[in-house]
């Protein structure tokens, strides 16, 4: 098949959805098929040598602005070609498939509401952005892609996201489809897993006694750092348990916050960190209390790494945990008590290790080579469809 992949920028060491994409296109390009990819901005050297790069240009502009820039940059590029497939990840329409791996803008914006514990504040917030010209921008942008005039095939990544696009633009079952992420089980060989255990905890000055939570996220407010700070005071006096918070750097309020509450000596604020299994491998359980997460990436690598997991249903990777098995799922982040409670249950070694266990299970049912092949039936349906409209479209027109 012929594919085109359209995203502004393919910097795979960036992470995230630039590195979804390198690895789908490698995948792509060993089964022999051919990739365009439509961007401003890669990384050549981290993609296959047969990949056609298609370079497109956006002029200065706002940020609200800059995804409406790239869409139509985009459509234009791709007038006139023949591609069985187009591939959208982001804030684009027009094309074939849809993959918003960011799940929907308009659930992102309720959800960052619930960061608010009092209802009053979350109205406030609420009207405020009403007249915050990025906020609208995105929303006009996100009902041209799935209420335009091209009806494009939507991927879920999760059934939360799936559900989301049904509630709040009807998107027929029809069109949408569900693949969930998936991590790749060998970036995160186990050979050596003691051995980083032993030599990053003495860097982060973790005793090996510890029981270690850890936290992973960039939007710390987003992800449920605060009230997860708040259940660190609620811990036993005497528990073992240590947090270890991993991603953006910018941490003073966050510091404060955890002197203010007296649990600043059970915390290690790490920052950002370049190879996750030192993290992974260094922990005991992850927690991972966030308001909103279409499917978290590092859900299922942390069951990879045979760790335990503290969630919420705000998290569409939630749906990989059997409660009590792979780890626990709380209703509301706020519920300081309930995630206390929660993380206490993997103090205790062995039930700590059943459940790291179950989790590798889990995540080895699911693997990147279980999503490749999903991903690849959705193009393969899309293409054939397009194939059997062009026969219509001939049809009629040779019979007028």
């Amino acid at each position: 098949m012929d594919i085109a992949f359209c995203y502004e920028s393919v910097l795979p060491k960036r992470g995230g959805c630039e590195t979804y994409i390198a690895s789908l296109v490698r995948r792509l390009a060993v089964d022999g098929h051919q990739i365009h990819l439509y961007a401003s901005r890669w990384d050549a050297s981290a993609l296959p040598a047969s990949v056609i790069f298609h370079q497109v240009d956006l002029p200065w502009s706002p940020r609200f602005m800059r995804p409406w820039s790239f869409g139509s940059a985009c459509l234009k590029a791709l007038k006139g070609q023949d591609h069985d497939v187009s591939v959208g990840f982001d804030k684009t329409w027009g094309l074939d498939v849809l993959y918003p791996q960011g799940g929907l803008f308009a659930a992102t914006a309720e959800h960052n509401l619930l960061k608010y514990k009092n209802p009053t504040v979350r109205k406030v917030v609420k009207f405020l952005k009403t007249f915050d010209i990025s906020h609208q921008s995105f929303l006009m942008l996100e009902r041209l892609q799935y209420l335009g005039m091209k009806k494009s095939i939507v991927i879920g990544i999760s059934e939360m996201v799936r559900d989301h696009f049904q509630k709040y633009y009807q998107i027929s079952a029809n069109d949408l489809r569900l693949v969930r992420i998936a991590m790749d089980p060998n970036r995160f060989q186990e050979n050596d897993r003691l051995k980083r255990r032993i030599e990053w905890r003495q860097q982060w000055n973790i005793d090996p006694s510890d029981c270690m939570a850890l936290f992973v996220g960039m939007n710390y407010r987003l992800k449920g750092l605060e009230p997860l700070l708040h259940a660190m005071k609620l811990l036993p006096e005497k528990s073992p348990i240590k947090l270890m918070i991993v991603g953006n750097k910018h941490t003073g309020g966050f510091e404060k916050l955890a002197d203010k509450l007296g649990v600043a000596d059970k915390v290690r604020f790490v920052g950002f960190c370049d190879d996750m299994r030192n993290c992974y491998f260094a922990s005991d359980f992850l927690v991972h209390p966030t308001f909103y997460d279409p499917c978290s990436n590092v859900v299922p690598e942390a069951m990879g790494c045979g760790l335990p997991v503290v969630t919420t249903r705000y998290n569409g990777a939630s749906e990989f945990i059997t409660q009590n098995k792979e780890g626990i799922v709380i209703d509301d982040p706020h519920d300081h008590e309930k995630l206390a409670y929660s993380m206490t249950q993997y103090v205790d070694s062995q039930t700590r290790i059943a459940a790291g266990q179950a989790a590798r299970k889990t995540a080895s049912l699911w693997t990147f080579e279980h999503h490749y092949k999903q991903m690849l039936a959705v193009f393969i349906e899309v293409a054939a469809r397009k194939a059997h409209e062009r026969e219509v479209q001939s049809s009629s027109s040779a019979s007028t």
